[in-house]
């Protein structure tokens, strides 16, 4: 009969940090839980500003998250294979891809401002043939895709890494393609990293808001998504701003309860 393991003790100071810490990231999230005007709710959510704001948040967060997976499910291939293709140091390729994940956002926004915008990099040529996108909803799905896909790409990496490679060899044996490889066998093998990094991906961006006020702005209908709409209520509408606040928690909860068996180990 194995020996039980002996019971740790902690530590006075650890312990007390470790309550202050736990205190500092839960208590804020229960005084938005307690200050909710819970009685009022209903009648909040549908207001034509708050329905606005959350039809405009879940289309241009699915389109992102769409626009991610048609760009991010390649991307992740290259990252997990670079060393092999040789295509770029692999060094470089996931410090290019980690960047937007520990860049302010507005840095992000202005970033595309500066790239896309009337006298931009790019801007400039595309606005001389009629195409215009900073301070539109295409703007708003282009900020929330800068800030999310890497989400998606890191997630999607990590199941290509893990994935069993003896399947896509024998497709090749058998006179596949390359594309039919990628289409038939890859990402059938990465469909749970996919599905994983997807819903994260679409988190991140539904909560977005650095970015796409600076390169979006904020347009009712447009471009004011929810958690644009949250910030501009706190002003003048608090219950307003709490329940659009209300809403994105419940979305990032629902993220952790999704994948909690995938993201957060040992738990059940």
């Amino acid at each position: 009969m194995p020996a039980s393991r002996p019971r740790e003790r902690l530590q006075p100071v650890v312990l007390a940090l470790g309550v202050v810490g736990l205190a500092l990231l839960v208590l804020p999230l229960l005084g938005l839980i307690l200050r909710a005007p819970w009685g009022d709710l209903a009648g909040l959510f549908v207001r034509q500003e708050v329905l606005q704001a959350l039809g405009l948040s879940l289309l241009t967060a699915t389109l992102s998250t769409g626009l991610s997976l048609v760009l991010g499910i390649p991307l992740a291939v290259l990252l997990s294979r670079s060393v092999r293709w040789r295509v770029l140091p692999r060094r470089l390729l996931r410090a290019a891809i980690t960047v937007p994940l520990v860049l302010p956002p507005v840095v992000g926004g202005i970033a595309l401002l500066l790239l896309l915008g009337r006298r931009g990099l790019l801007g400039q040529w595309l606005t001389q043939v009629g195409v215009t996108i900073p301070f539109t909803t295409g703007a708003v799905v282009l900020a929330q895709t800068f800030v999310a896909m890497p989400f998606l790409v890191f997630a999607v990496e990590g199941a290509l890494r893990s994935a069993d490679r003896r399947s896509e060899t024998a497709a090749a044996s058998l006179g596949a393609s390359p594309w039919q490889i990628f289409r038939l066998v890859t990402v059938p093998l990465t469909a749970p990293g996919i599905a994983a990094g997807a819903v994260l991906c679409f988190a991140r961006a539904l909560g977005e808001f650095g970015a796409t006020i600076t390169f979006a702005g904020s347009f009712p209908g447009v471009t004011r998504t929810l958690p644009i709409a949250s910030y501009l209520a706190m002003n003048s509408d608090p219950d307003t701003a709490i329940a659009l606040a209300l809403v994105l928690l419940a979305v990032s909860l629902s993220v952790l309860l999704a994948l909690r068996d995938r993201w957060l180990p040992g738990t059940v």
